[in-house]
């Protein structure tokens, strides 16, 4: 049977005992060692799929796993052969797991996802753009113009927002890279300007928590979902 793999941790950790996994029924979790490193795993179910159970259940493990320590967590769906491929690939990689584990001691994740409020956006654009402005105050005099300068205007309008979602992204890492020990772009999502992961010192939490908020009040017509602590997924580097 294959073996799922949910946490890389230093061998001398305290892990938790009797802690169920993912599966239906649940798999137990197991320890599988390679010199200063373990991995905790469990059987691997036949069929492998992202029901809420199991999503969970990895988090759960991950979780537990970190309480005491710095840990490499797996994203959901890592399968190997079997145990004995584990262990030869943590002695394989064992220095740079370890330099990862010492890089992210003390560290959390916080993934910022900023869309634009569009009434918000529309007002920012007018206001830095006097012949943008100009046409706008015109339009609304007449009526609202004619078809022709109804087309023109949102042309005009549509990219001045795309050129300010790629500036306000760039201001966004800019202003909050400062507070975390790294970034990392996330994946592109219809109808968001920015999804940057940070990694953030414990002790640095709160800073950047009030820079996020600092951001917002004086650009408010960017939209900020922030999502964590969470365990450093995005910066672990496995592969």
């Amino acid at each position: 049977m294959s073996t799922y793999v949910y946490v890389i941790a230093p061998a001398d950790r305290t892990l938790p005992e009797d802690i169920e996994g993912i599966g239906d029924p649940p798999r137990p979790v197991r320890s599988v060692r390679s010199g200063d490193l373990v991995a905790l795993c469990s059987d691997a179910p036949a069929e492998l799929k992202p029901k809420r159970r199991d999503l969970l259940a990895h988090q759960h493990v991950v979780i537990r796993a970190g309480k005491d320590g710095p840990v490499l967590p797996l994203r959901f769906g890592g399968v190997s052969p079997d145990d004995e491929t584990v262990a030869a690939v943590l002695a394989e990689h064992h220095d740079r797991y370890m330099e990862r584990l010492k890089a992210l001691d003390g560290k959390d994740e916080f993934n910022v996802k900023v869309h634009h409020d569009e009434e918000g956006v529309l007002q920012a654009v007018l206001a830095d753009d006097a012949d943008l402005m100009a046409r706008h105050t015109a339009n609304r005099a007449a009526g609202g113009g004619s078809h022709e300068d109804k087309l023109a205007f949102g042309e005009l309008v549509a990219r001045a927002v795309a050129e300010r979602e790629r500036t306000d992204a760039a201001l966004v890492e800019r202003t909050l890279a400062p507070y975390a020990a790294a970034v990392v772009h996330g994946p592109e999502g219809t109808g968001r300007l920015a999804n940057l992961s940070f990694l953030v010192e414990r002790e640095r939490r709160q800073e950047f928590l009030d820079a996020v908020r600092a951001l917002h009040q004086e650009h408010t017509h960017l939209q900020e979902q922030v999502t964590g602590p969470l365990p450093p997924y995005s910066f672990v580097e496995t592969d």
